[in-house]
This record gives C-alpha cells, sequence and structure tokens, in this order.
C-alpha cells in the first residue's frame, strides 16, 4: 500500500509526514507537494515539530530515490533546520533559513532498516533529533518535545 501524506496537529504543533511503498519519481513529487502545501499553511511564528516517518517505503529506481533523499534537507532547511544525518556528507550545501518566521524545532525519523536506524542514533541524534525503527515510539518522543 502507498502512503505518501502530510498532515498537521495543531494541538501537538505536530508535523507529520508519511511515505510508505514501492514509489516513483511522480508519487516523490506528490509527497513533496504535500509536506509543501501544510508548511506553507503555517501561522507565521510557529514552531512546530515533525515526524518523517519513511517506515516501509522502497523507491521503485534510482530516479525516484535521488528526488526522494533531498526532500527532508531541502524542505526543514527552509524553517530553520539542519538534518542531523548531513554530517555524514561534508560536501552537502544547504542555505538554513525561515520561511515567514516559521522554525522546525524537533524531528524524529523513523526508517525499517535497523543497521541504518543504529548508526544514525549513535552518530547524529541530539536532544531535539531522534531515528527510530518504530513509528509508535518516535511520535511518543516528538510529541514529548517541548516547543518552547
Amino acid at each position: 500500500m502507498k502512503r505518501k501524506q502530510t498532515s498537521y496537529f495543531d494541538k501537538e504543533s505536530l508535523v507529520v509526514t508519511e511515505l510508505s511503498g514501492a514509489l516513483d519519481s511522480n508519487d516523490i513529487d506528490e509527497w513533496r507537494q504535500s509536506l509543501n502545501k501544510v508548511l506553507e499553511g503555517l501561522t507565521p511564528g510557529t514552531k512546530f515539530k515533525i515526524l518523517v516517518d519513511l517506515h516501509g517505503f522502497t523507491a521503485t529506481n534510482f530516479e525516484a530515490h535521488k528526488k526522494f533523499r533531498v526532500v527532508v534537507p531541502e524542505t526543514l532547511a527552509a524553517y530553520g533546520w539542519y538534518v542531523g544525518y548531513l554530517r555524514m556528507f561534508p560536501e552537502a550545501q544547504l542555505t538554513i533559513s525561515s520561511q515567514q518566521n516559521i522554525y522546525c524545532v524537533a524531528a524524529a525519523h523513523v526508517h525499517q532498516d535497523e543497521t541504518k536506524i543504529r548508526n544514525y542514533a549513535e552518530n547524529y541524534s541530539m536532544r531535539n533529533e531522534k531515528f527510530f525503527t518504530d513509528s509508535s515510539d518516535a511520535r511518543s518522543w516528538v510529541e514529548s518535545v517541548c516547543t518552547e
């Protein structure tokens, strides 16, 4: 089953973006659009948390994977956030900015690859960014992070 959606939960100041199933380049474009639409709809001055749930996602080809891998880092950079795992790639060039004074203040990332997630958790976790293999654990953690 394909999942490529983004939702905002105002009470928790939480953006949940989900990508799952075998997805092609068009699916990635639709997912990016859903993420951008939610973020662009936030009230100026909002501080939000994000759950990036990629559990079960596989790219159907290299083109889809290439498109996918830049969505989260590039999108969140426009909201003041530097994704920790980018430290693996010193050549990565991102400009961190703020759209309408809207800022990401915490991020939880979910993926089914335990080896990858263990590496990310050990090397790139911070007090406000963590990596998980279980979506409900990630949601519980990110909801517990204070946005102030």
